[in-house]
């Protein structure tokens, strides 16, 4: 018997599902099987994405809602909420997995992409944060955020043409700290984390290239898979490894890397 349902909320690039997000809708429907192994819960996996049918290609499990929604438009956010509060309930849990890279610099750089960026790694990230506590806070769920943030967000990496990227990453770094400070000020037990991966394999750097209308030089793709790196499911075990603390442990910032990672 059914006592309650935990909703987990994953919210994904706007351009397709990258590597790394498989991998923790997967991590976090195994997460949610296991957890119904352990007591009487129902959980959910509701994922965000502009092509949803993206997300249902990723699994049969009933369990997994997938949900139109263009991450960098804020009515798309909201109503993706408000489908959620109407058919699920509410959330326990947020991922933002949405963030994206694009190829150009500072000083001739083309505005349309760094606003892409910015709207997507920032303020995305900002309004479906705010409508996750809304909803937590509504329905009185010491819930848990957690931000995929990059080792970019705590240093400026020496690549080529990612201009606005560590910008907007140390903005996430930033506002962790900030929502944390916020939730304290108010007595609420809603825990904040976020987790900076360093090099992963995943297909980011073609995305990125790809959505910048150019081709990745030879270089960097010869220097990408020569370099030591992490693989995607080493980010979505961060994330179940966040999720699985008691309601007394909160882990705030956890920098994973590859060992020997150079940048």
């Amino acid at each position: 018997m059914v006592l309650s349902i935990f909703t987990i909320l994953i919210v994904t690039p706007t351009i397709g599902v990258k590597m790394q997000d498989t991998y923790i809708f997967e991590k976090c429907i195994l997460f949610c099987q296991c957890e119904m192994l352990l007591r009487p819960i129902g959980l959910l996996v509701a994922g965000l994405a502009r092509r949803k049918e993206i997300v249902r290609k990723l699994s049969n499990n009933k369990n997994l809602h997938a949900i139109q929604c263009d991450i960098t438009k804020e009515e798309d956010i909201l109503n993706a909420f408000e489908w959620i509060d109407e058919h699920l309930g509410a959330i326990h849990i947020l991922v933002n997995c949405a963030g994206v890279i694009r190829i150009t610099n500072l000083t001739e750089g083309s505005t349309k992409l760094w606003r892409e960026v910015f709207d997507t790694n920032v303020m995305g990230l900002c309004i479906a944060t705010r409508e996750a506590v809304r909803s937590m806070r509504k329905n009185n769920v010491d819930g848990h955020i957690v931000h995929l943030n990059s080792i970019a967000g705590h240093k400026v990496c020496p690549l080529p043409n990612v201009n606005v990227t560590a910008a907007s990453k140390h903005s996430v770094t930033a506002l962790t700290e900030t929502l944390r400070q916020e939730l304290n000020s108010i007595g609420c037990k809603i825990k904040i984390s976020s987790i900076s991966p360093g090099v992963t394999k995943s297909d980011a750097v073609d995305a990125a290239y790809m959505a910048s209308g150019q081709r990745p030089p030879q270089e960097l793709i010869n220097w990408i898979k020569a370099a030591p790196s992490l693989e995607s499911y080493d980010v979505a075990d961060a994330v179940i490894y966040v999720l699985s603390t008691p309601s007394h442990v909160q882990i705030h910032e956890l920098i994973i890397k590859p060992v020997g990672e150079i940048i």
